[in-house]
């Protein structure tokens, strides 16, 4: 017989990829976790997990564990909610970017929770090329995500790139050569900014570079230095500059998941999500202060 206590722990070392991060998280010490995943592989009868003083990693065997254990965990939370009257309840990770987490999550988490209050969240702010590797390892279970294509189906909203200064004529717009203060290279926003300015031949250097939100924010607001934000991210004391510089793309957000099955938690979440992402208002992100949160780069 499985243990089901076992099999969700196993999905939680499974998730973050370290015994120590995963024994905050259930409640127990780092040894007593460690000999149940040793007791799980028993009752397998498989090696699970690759140890190492990095962390552990799933073995083939662990990853196709994985998989059942994820379906199990989630047919066993839809059983309660049901037998709950439909209450939802279990844990969902949830990942998205920097700008989103602003703009979007306060107004979408506080409908959601006043509907499903039971529910826990653990939430990642992560560039989208670092969100995907964690849902294709299954280290979060659903997550927000840009596109650089806006007309892609999956699309659930469409967000513009502008450019941000202190002032709404800027005198750096004047010089020679653009100063600009840019995310990460492998970003949209990054690659939007400069591909415009070339498609024009207007010069420009990327001047200043920052991996937070707030980071560039804070050069904008200093005037040495035009960013590119989201629509949404641009706080009120910014200027959104209509002429000057060349047009930039939209974006899309999409929602993907984990699991072809997610939770009835993750899948409740991703509903809401859905419907109620595209109607929020743009103005909404004016009211939300920017905190220096890990990591916008998208």
């Amino acid at each position: 017989m499985l243990d089901l206590a076992l099999i969700r722990n196993f999905a939680a070392v499974a998730r973050t990829g370290s015994i120590s991060l995963a024994s905050s998280q259930v409640g127990r010490t780092q040894s007593a976790l460690s000999m149940q995943m040793q007791r799980l592989e028993d009752q397998i009868g498989q090696s699970l997990l690759h140890r190492s003083g990095s962390g552990v990693r799933l073995t083939a065997a662990g990853e196709r564990f994985l998989a059942h254990a994820e379906s199990l965990l989630a047919r066993h939370d839809e059983i309660l909610a049901d037998m709950a009257g439909g209450a939802l309840k279990g844990p969902v990770s949830f990942g998205c970017p920097e700008d989103y987490s602003i703009a979007f999550i306060p107004e979408l988490l506080r409908d959601f929770f006043a509907l499903h209050p039971e529910v826990e969240l653990r939430m990642v702010c992560a560039p989208t090329t670092e969100l995907r590797p964690l849902l294709h390892r299954r280290q979060i279970d659903m997550a927000l995500v840009s596109l650089s294509d806006a007309a892609n189906r999956d699309v659930i909203r469409k967000e513009r790139f502008v450019w941000v200064a202190n002032e709404p004529k800027p005198a750096i717009l004047d010089l020679d050569t653009i100063p600009l203060a840019l995310s990460a290279p492998t970003t949209l926003d990054y690659r939007a900014a400069c591909d415009a300015m070339e498609a024009v031949n207007r010069r420009y250097r990327v001047a200043f570079a920052s991996d937070s939100l707030a980071g560039l924010i804070a050069i904008a607001r200093s005037g040495h230095a035009i960013s590119v934000l989201t629509q949404t991210a641009v706080p009120a004391d910014l200027h959104i500059l209509s002429s000057g510089l060349p047009p930039l793309p939209t974006l899309g957000i999409a929602l993907e998941f984990a699991e072809q099955r997610p939770s009835s938690a993750a899948t409740a979440l991703g509903d809401h999500i859905r419907t109620v992402l595209p109607s929020l208002s743009a103005d909404a992100a004016a009211s939300y202060p920017v905190a220096a949160v890990a990591r916008r780069r998208r």
